[in-house]
């Protein structure tokens, strides 16, 4: 009869199902997402710009020590090695800088609804990048679920009565920074610290104009809200670092459809907490989204558990 023992070290010598690593990764990332309108409201009085320059420094720090014990520092300068590869980085520096700097000042001028939108629309973005550049197939119930998604971001579109600028340029801009990501194969740790380093000479001097100008939000009198503005690398690379190796192990399209938790907390957080305007359309939408993240979903699961 073999031995508990035998039985322990076959259980532990079970590979990790690297499906289910990249939804944990991929959940941790839209969590935070979703719930930074509450940490960036708290940085006012500090304008988008000088939260945006402290953001890229502390994440500089973060990256650079996070990449000397997981990684090798010798790293950075390899994925710097081709012309190819600076022009690479380049365009995923400004997508990313982008995306953090409209954020952050939609979410402090009262437009946090928008950037929901914005996130509902990126999903269905991803999709759709991940069909035309990446060759990915879905399946009947796929494709009706995310018909489903479309029409309800259609229906907030309609009733916006305007081009919803702020939340075309947060999806569009988020979503060919993940397909570039994923195309060229970058590391996420080692391509974070590449992003913050090309952008730091910029926000480090914006600072220090800042400081020279004696209006700079960070002070020691003030050691709660430089503390926050320390925090913010934090806020910044964790669910980067996070979305990025869950993308690397799922389909794009499944990242999109699974982003769409971070857009309801930030509706609910625009809506309940800061009281932002909630339309019957935004009803609507939100049970379209919903049903069709429910039925693409289960239709993932029944294929995994199938497989397995």
């Amino acid at each position: 009869m073999p031995s508990g023992k035998t039985s322990d070290a076959a259980v532990a010598r079970t590979p990790v199902d690297p499906t289910v690593v990249g939804i944990l990764y991929a959940l941790g990332a839209f969590f935070m997402w979703g719930l930074a309108p509450l940490f960036f409201r708290a940085l006012r009085p500090a304008t988008s710009l000088e939260i945006l320059s402290h953001r890229v420094i502390w994440s500089l720090l973060l990256m650079v020590a996070l990449v000397a014990i997981l990684r090798d520092l010798r790293d950075v300068p390899r994925a710097l090695s081709s012309l190819r590869s600076v022009v690479l980085y380049i365009v995923t520096t400004a997508l990313v800088t982008t995306n953090w700097g409209l954020f952050i000042w939609a979410v402090n001028n009262d437009h946090i609804v928008q950037t929901s939108l914005g996130y509902y629309i990126n999903p269905l973005v991803n999709v759709l990048l991940g069909m035309l550049f990446l060759g990915e197939r879905l399946n009947r119930k796929q494709l009706f679920s995310v018909a489903l998604a479309t029409l309800g971001v259609s229906s907030l579109l309609v009733s916006l009565g305007e081009l919803p600028w702020i939340s075309l340029t947060l999806a569009t801009s988020f979503g060919f920074y993940a397909l570039i990501r994923k195309k060229a194969a970058i590391d996420p740790l080692v391509g974070l610290l590449v992003e913050t380093a090309l952008l730091t000479p910029l926000a480090a001097a914006y600072l220090l104009w800042l400081w020279s100008d004696g209006t700079a939000t960070f002070s020691l009198e003030a050691p709660g809200m430089a503390s926050l503005l320390v925090i913010s690398g934090v806020i910044t690379a964790l669910p980067l670092i996070f979305f990025n190796m869950g993308a690397q192990r799922l389909k794009l399209s499944t990242v999109g459809l699974m982003q769409y938790l971070s857009p309801t907390l930030q509706l609910a957080i625009g809506v309940m907490i800061f009281g932002e305007e909630f339309s019957g359309a935004h009803a609507v939408a939100f049970g379209l989204i919903w049903l069709a993240l429910a039925i693409y979903s289960t239709d993932a699961f029944l294929s995994h558990r199938a497989r397995h």
